[in-house]
């Protein structure tokens, strides 16, 4: 059986256990063999060759740096490895040219290794400690469809363009306007009609430097799109857009797909992926230590089978829960719980930007969501709410206690995770610390942790504060889909458990529709103005949502998930003309 030693060298503190506790306690050691020995950087080395697989490392490292897997047989050879006792990738996505494939798993697994390495951007090493030749690779995948496609990496028959996942650091690379970049790759002479499909034409002349996040997203979305390439790799491309934008790139990008062309997409918001892929590939493993590719699934199939954590055709259970969702009939009514704050109309003018809010309430021991298009002053009514700004004309109830997590989390402090969340810790660590995740973090600096941790921070430290209304701005942003599931529940649990009230704004529809009891919906024109209104019922505040979108939206019988049907499908139409365009 093979086996993989993996130790994580941040979190190897030979001095905080006495001094190399894994040397002493290995039977192997123990024995006069070298087993675990100090490396040159003075952490320790594992020789997987001699390691039996004992268990006792592992669980005796009290900081959690060894991980000792025990692999099934035909796991034996890694496409990829980083250095001695690093992550292993098993298996890679194979293109199909004609189709959108989608790539579904946890953060950490080797989904942007497995790209990268599609992309020609990375070299393979197959477990070695050189890059291996693509005619190493063609060997390696002989009789598979991963081997034509090498042979034609190989021989320059395939052009990959690739969106990378961090559009954030396109702008220390990139200089100029958006269609001075544009200009730059576009090698189809679409760039006209790129940019109306992407709705880049208001920001054409702006500097790459000073453009939001959403819009640096579909910039990266349009310079891919406009290479000229038979393979194109899309990297998170929803990250920072709103629903409608969610939709539109998703159409876009199923588009792209030819004949002649294959696409693959890694994407974490399930109701998107599901519209957008014809096949998918999940990727499991274990964080930061090994991630493995399944076979090609039907979307439908793909999705269900990563809910329920047991890939059914390959036998594997990687996963020992099932995610769920609630299966409830649409709320027609408001809650009767007594009203915990409330406002009057409401007017707020920033610069060329006008927000107006129709009265309204929340009430105790309820979850509402807050949907709609980016720049339509969603954030602006939270911050209000939490009373960071106040409204120019109409009031506020200021007598409730907030507390606020920002939508944009950036942080220089060397201050530990541990001392931040000191408070949750020493009341919420069944409640918040564990089910998110956050214990391996506890002794790192807040300035080293990647966006999905620090999101993660963020939420525990918010949740963990006594407060009667706790306001999220967009928490599931770099969260994958197990942890937005998860993130969904402990807001839901902090709410019933603690009788107070949540007000979450969110794009990722499934999450939104997971948690929440009522719903506010913002309209407008971005950056333009924007109006509030609601709280609505589910069944009224989505109707009113999706009819906006243009789409309908299904439960899937066997998880219950939210779906996208298919536009002018029959449930579609149906829908439609029963005008109950959210699930029935």
């Amino acid at each position: 059986m093979p086996r993989i030693a993996v130790v994580n060298k941040e979190k190897c503190n030979p001095q905080g256990c006495g001094g190399y506790l894994c040397i002493r306690v290995c039977p192997v050691n123990r024995e006069g063999q070298d087993c675990i020995v100090i490396d040159t950087d003075k952490k320790v080395k594992i020789d997987e060759t001699l390691c039996t697989g004992c268990g006792i490392c592992p669980n005796r490292c009290p900081f959690g740096a060894i991980d000792i897997i025990n692999l099934p047989e035909a796991l034996a050879h890694p496409i990829h490895r980083y250095g001695r006792n690093g992550f292993h990738l098993y298996k890679l996505p194979t293109p199909v040219f004609g189709q959108v494939v989608g790539i579904l798993g946890r953060n950490g697994i080797g989904k942007s290794t497995a790209l990268k390495i599609l992309a020609g951007q990375l070299k393979p090493n197959l477990g070695g400690d050189k890059e291996c030749s693509y005619d190493d690779l063609i060997k390696q995948f002989k009789g598979t469809e991963a081997q034509h496609y090498f042979e034609k990496l190989k021989t320059g028959k395939i052009k990959v363009s690739y969106k990378p996942q961090q559009v954030d650091l396109i702008p220390k690379s990139a200089h100029g306007t958006v269609l001075d970049l544009l200009k730059k790759v576009d090698e189809k002479g679409t760039i006209q009609d790129v940019m109306r499909v992407l709705d880049l034409d208001q920001i054409k002349n702006s500097d790459i430097a000073s453009i939001s996040g959403g819009e640096l997203q579909r910039v990266a979305i349009a310079a891919c799109a406009l290479k000229k390439s038979n393979l194109y790799v899309f990297d998170e491309p929803t990250s920072y857009l709103d629903i409608k934008q969610r939709i539109n790139v998703s159409t876009f990008i199923k588009s792209l797909a030819a004949p002649d062309v294959a696409v693959i997409v890694v994407e974490h918001d399930l109701l998107i992926l599901d519209a957008m892929c014809d096949t998918i590939h999940l990727m499991y493993g274990k964080e930061g230590t090994y991630g493995v590719v399944s076979l090609p699934k039907a979307t439908r199939v793909g999705i269900n089978d990563y809910l329920d954590g047991h890939i059914r055709d390959e036998n594997m259970r990687f996963r020992d829960h099932t995610l769920t969702f609630i299966a409830r009939e649409p709320q027609q009514k408001i809650l009767k719980t007594p009203v915990l704050t409330e406002w009057t109309d409401v007017c707020k003018q920033l610069d060329h930007f006008t927000l107006t809010i129709a009265s309204g309430r929340l009430h105790k021991q309820a979850a509402y969501g807050i949907l709609g298009e980016n720049g339509t002053g969603k954030t602006t009514f939270v911050k209000m709410l939490a009373r960071i700004l106040p409204p120019d004309v109409g009031e506020i109830d200021a007598s409730v206690k907030v507390s606020y997590k920002p939508q944009y989390i950036q942080t220089d402090s060397e201050e530990l995770v541990a001392t931040l969340l000191q408070h949750a810790l020493q009341h919420y660590e069944v409640q918040l610390i564990r089910p998110l995740g956050i214990k391996d973090l506890l002794l790192k600096p807040l300035h080293t942790l990647s966006g999905g941790e620090l999101q993660r921070v963020a939420i525990a430290h918010a949740l963990s504060q006594p407060a009667d209304l706790y306001l999220l701005d967009e928490p599931s942003a770099f969260l994958d889909v197990e942890q937005r599931i998860t993130c969904a529940k402990v807001i839901k649990e902090v709410a019933a458990a603690r009788g107070t009230t949540v007000l979450v704004v969110d794009h990722d529809l499934m999450f939104i529709d997971y948690l929440s009891d009522n719903l506010i919906v913002f309209t407008g024109q971005p950056a333009t103005d924007g109006k509030a209104t609601g709280p609505f019922s589910m069944e009224e505040g989505m109707n009113t949502f999706l009819k906006e979108l243009g789409i309908t939206v299904r439960r899937e019988k066997e998880t219950q998930r939210p779906r996208i049907n298919k536009l002018d499908s029959r449930l579609d139409r149906e829908q439609k003309a029963q005008g109950k365009l959210y699930y029935t």
